[in-house]
């Protein structure tokens, strides 16, 4: 038995990814053949089955691996965060081969002409990567079909540094478990895609970011001077730091994105880990 991640290594009991061969044992290794997201936010779960948890979800634009597909379910591995699940295979399509914006308004429609009249086609998020291939009257043509506000675009050349201000752009937006969006996310999806408008790939989960994102502070937060945008990590959680006393987190105790004092935060960790309590904090750099 492997002691790889599943959710980070695409392998299963028939079959698994030809990367893995000299990893995890397999009757059948796959390359696996690229494609794209072709819809504006995608469910990956854990079984081809729309009742099955959920992992993550997939923006569109956002390049996955494929390795099989049955039943209308295709198993993917994504190339922007390693996460391997299921989706439906009607959401996928041909893989961008250069995307040269993100998206940087919250979310925006996806409209089949240059004309806000015109019925949407769909609705993308924020950091979702697409190739402008031409514009006209304030909007912007993508590869794949489809017209995007041009204002509501950022260059892949250009970045929004300020993190926390990106951060608070979500305050509001529901809490949903594994969501990965503007219309709902979990507390490491708030930092990802914040990190991600500022130009910085960060790993999907809580536990990923409290191992690599940034650089370790040698100590907890009772034990260090805290600092705007610094990472503060408890037991499934992570929160960023406003000021020296006040974070913003995605969070199921309101159950959206909000703004608290750290002492509040501390002291539900506290009860809910018996005593155990924050577990370290982590800084991006410049």
């Amino acid at each position: 038995m492997s002691d790889l991640d599943p959710r980070l290594n695409a392998f299963r009991d028939d079959l698994a990814d030809a990367r893995l061969k000299d990893r995890v044992a397999a009757p059948r290794y796959v390359e696996g053949r690229p494609a794209g997201i072709a819809r504006g936010i995608v469910d990956l779960r854990r079984a081809p089955d729309a009742s099955s948890g959920l992992d993550t979800q997939l923006l569109f634009g956002e390049r996955v691996r494929v390795f099989d597909e049955a039943g209308g379910w295709t198993w993917v591995q994504s190339e922007t965060d390693g996460y391997v699940g299921y989706l439906e295979s009607a959401a996928l399509g041909p893989a961008v081969e250069q995307p040269t914006h993100r998206l940087r308004a919250l979310r925006s429609f996806l409209y089949p002409e240059p004309n806000l009249k015109t019925p949407a086609l769909d609705c993308l998020s924020i950091a979702s990567p697409v190739q402008v291939v031409g514009e006209k009257n304030g909007y912007s043509e993508i590869a794949g079909g489809g017209w995007l506000y041009s204002k509501h675009l950022q260059p892949l050349t250009e970045s929004s540094p300020d993190f926390v201000a990106t951060a608070l752009e979500f305050l509001g937006t529901p809490y949903l478990w594994g969501g990965r969006s503007s219309i709902g996310l979990d507390c490491s999806t708030l930092v990802q895609l914040s990190l991600a408008c500022a130009g910085v790939n960060l790993r999907r989960d809580s536990y990923q970011q409290a191992a690599t994102a940034g650089e370790a502070l040698n100590g907890l937060p009772q034990e260090v001077t805290l600092e705007r945008g610094d990472l503060v990590f408890s037991p499934g959680h992570v929160a960023i730091m406003l000021d020296a006393e006040h974070i913003v987190h995605a969070n199921g105790f309101t159950m959206t994105v909000a703004i608290e004092r750290l002492q509040a935060l501390e002291k539900r960790v506290l009860e809910e880990t018996g005593g155990k309590g924050f577990t370290g904090v982590r800084r991006i750099m410049p």
